[in-house]
């Protein structure tokens, strides 16, 4: 669907810590970003969603993530609206690593990556300083790996995938979306 906002922020109207909210004030090439999802394990999260934002309320560090994060938004919102890819796919990874710092920080703690998932990533710094192709990550809240990259470079990265990445899918699977309109009726 289109690009969406999570989280109370001064910068987006209708911002909410509830729920997303749409937001279109973007360059054009973030309109049709690729997110190619790989699926490193298929499993049952070891830790729910749920959980995991509830480790976050007694969590030491949690005041100045919170405040990072805050922070990170904003400069994301800049970049997009400035195209500067480099920011964007620095921001997007840091703040990637950081929620993965802070489960394994949290009590208990869990570590929610995989080996895979650090090959994967490794492997996507590597293409990326070789190439000059902006592509990037992003993590869920497990061991998958969202590889971000603009339409235009979609066939270099998907051969990149096919070639690299995908032996350390479960399966070999992945799964292919972008940034759209979201659903529309039939």
């Amino acid at each position: 669907g289109p690009l969406a906002a999570w989280g109370k922020h001064a910068e987006i109207e209708g911002s909410h810590d509830e729920f997303a909210v749409p937001f279109a004030d973007v360059a054009d090439i973030f309109k049709t970003f690729q997110d190619t999802i790989l699926l490193i394990d298929k499993g049952e999260k070891t830790v729910s969603s749920s959980l995991g934002h509830g480790l976050m309320n007694n969590h030491p560090y949690a005041s100045s993530r919170f405040a990072q994060a805050h922070e990170n938004q904003s400069r994301l919102l800049t970049a997009m609206l400035d195209a500067d890819l480099e920011s964007f796919g620095e921001i997007v990874e840091s703040e990637a690593l950081t929620l993965h710092g802070m489960m394994m920080t949290s009590m208990p703690y869990f570590i929610l990556m995989k080996p895979n998932t650090l090959e994967v990533i490794q492997r996507i710094w590597s293409f990326r300083e070789a190439t000059n192709h902006p592509v990037y990550f992003t993590l869920d809240a497990g061991a998958n790996v969202h590889v971000l990259y603009p339409e235009s470079h979609k066939e270099v990265i998907m051969r990149f995938i096919d070639t690299e990445l995908r032996t350390f899918c479960k399966d070999s699977s992945y799964l292919c979306d972008q940034v759209g309109l979201g659903p529309t009726p039939l």
